[in-house]
């Protein structure tokens, strides 16, 4: 009895190994070139074509208020009124005083003309006339600050204030959008400048809505690249205006040229610290090799260095292979 429990010790470790060296099932993706196009997605912002904060020039309490919330208003409409009570007071008051003042220079000047006075009387006559024709350009210029206009034909958002509220110029009365011609912003990495150029067309896809493609033409780029991401912006028309503003689409970017290159799933990469990594079926062994990567896609990437054309990549089971081990392939597919 002591001997065949002896026997039974030494046979599990023989039984572990071979568990060990149970091969790992995997799929394989055999290598091979196909056309790409070059393309790069982006994310986006849906903006107005114009879009502004209304806000008083000048402190006081509003006399007069019509901001219609939701709803469009043409160029010049007088949307709000400051009380303006004390300046065209001051106006009136300045404009009797310029009639008393013309009326003095009018007299000086014809007893100018007979040297009748000094032409410096004359001349300070003339001076006050001109002053106060100045002083009630300038109060009048007040006065039209304390009238809220609207910029642009737009649609008004939702009101602010109340009539009869002191305001100040950081009061917000109501936001105001043109939403006839509405515009994406997005950003593109520097290095793809080269894709985009004024009037170039893109494609458009909206988030959480239908999967029709938009087009938006290109009408402006940021001429410097952000320092921190390196990334230019760059603003295009879009042609379908039935959007809100601020909502968040993808926009993608084509070269228009096609090439052959290797495309493998995105899944199959292995990030590391330095380098991206794939398994190769080599032997039936698991090979790690290094990867350079270029376009990406949805599902795919472009393996620009490391795979040439009928090399066996493993698309999944990669978490389970490790390096040198036994690979049984289960199945074999070719792109």
């Amino acid at each position: 009895m002591t001997f065949a429990a002896c026997k039974e010790k030494k046979e599990k470790p023989k039984g572990g190994d071979d568990k060990k060296d149970k091969p790992t099932m995997v799929d394989v993706m055999v290598a091979a070139s196909q056309p790409v196009t070059n393309v790069i997605e982006a994310n986006g912002t849906i903006i107005p074509g114009e879009s502004t904060e209304l806000r008083p020039e000048v402190s006081g309490r509003l006399t007069y208020l019509n901001v219609p919330e939701g709803k469009s208003v043409a160029e010049g409409t007088v949307l709000a009124r400051i009380n303006s009570a004390d300046l065209e007071a001051q106006v009136k008051r300045t404009k009797v005083q310029l009639e008393t003042a013309t009326k003095t220079e009018e007299r000086l000047k014809q007893l100018l003309n007979v040297n009748g006075i000094n032409q410096s009387d004359y001349d300070a006559a003339l001076n006050t006339v001109n002053t106060l024709k100045a002083d009630i350009a300038y109060t009048q210029t007040l006065i039209d600050k304390t009238i809220i206009r609207a910029p642009f034909t737009g649609t008004i958002g939702l009101r602010q204030v109340s009539p009869g509220a002191y305001v100040t110029p950081t009061s917000i009365l109501a936001t105001m959008q043109q939403l006839g011609k509405m515009k994406i912003d997005f950003t593109l990495p520097e290095e793809n400048s080269d894709l985009i150029r004024i009037g170039s067309v893109v494609k458009v896809k909206l988030e959480g809505r239908d999967t029709t493609m938009r087009r938006a033409t290109v009408i402006a780029l940021e001429p410097q690249a952000n320092r921190l991401t390196r990334n230019l912006m760059v603003r295009a028309l879009l042609d379908d205006a039935r959007v809100n503003p601020g909502a968040f689409a993808k926009v993608i970017v084509s070269s228009g040229n096609s090439k052959k290159a290797i495309m493998i799933p995105t899944n199959a990469i292995i990030p590391d610290d330095r380098n991206n990594q794939v398994i190769l079926v080599k032997g039936g062994k698991a090979s790690f090799v290094n990867v350079q990567t270029g376009i990406r896609t949805a599902n795919n990437v472009e393996i620009t260095q490391g795979i040439s054309e009928g090399d066996s990549v493993v698309v999944t089971g990669v978490l389970f292979a490790k390096p040198d081990a036994i690979l049984k392939v289960r199945k074999a597919t070719k792109r």
